[in-house]
């Protein structure tokens, strides 16, 4: 099983706008650089949407973006791997995997 890591180009910028130095934001893009983006499709947007509205019921906040980040994670079979809290409560209502680092 071939275990690899991606990004979405959303949280590639969230990551470098919270980098105000620019010798680190050149350091962490190159970094960054490795990890290939996986594309977002309308049906991500619109199925995002629907985690968000299929939480919110359920009285759980969270950012669009989180929400994009759950669906195309869905679509791919890819689990999240994120230190976020917010993941953990998500995917108690949704079809998430998130990683485990101890599993593997």
């Amino acid at each position: 099983m071939e275990l690899r890591a991606f990004l979405i180009g959303p949280v590639r910028q969230e990551i470098l706008s919270g980098i105000p130095d620019q010798a680190k934001f050149e350091e962490v893009r190159l970094h960054l650089s490795s990890f290939d983006d996986l594309q977002i499709v309308q049906s991500d947007y619109e199925e995002a949407a629907r985690l968000y509205n299929t939480c919110r019921r359920k009285g759980i906040q969270g950012s669009h973006v989180d929400f994009l980040i759950c669906a195309v994670a869905i679509r791919h079979s890819a689990a999240v791997f994120t230190t976020d809290k917010d993941f953990t409560n998500y995917s108690k209502h949704l079809d998430l995997e998130l990683h485990n680092p101890r599993k593997g």
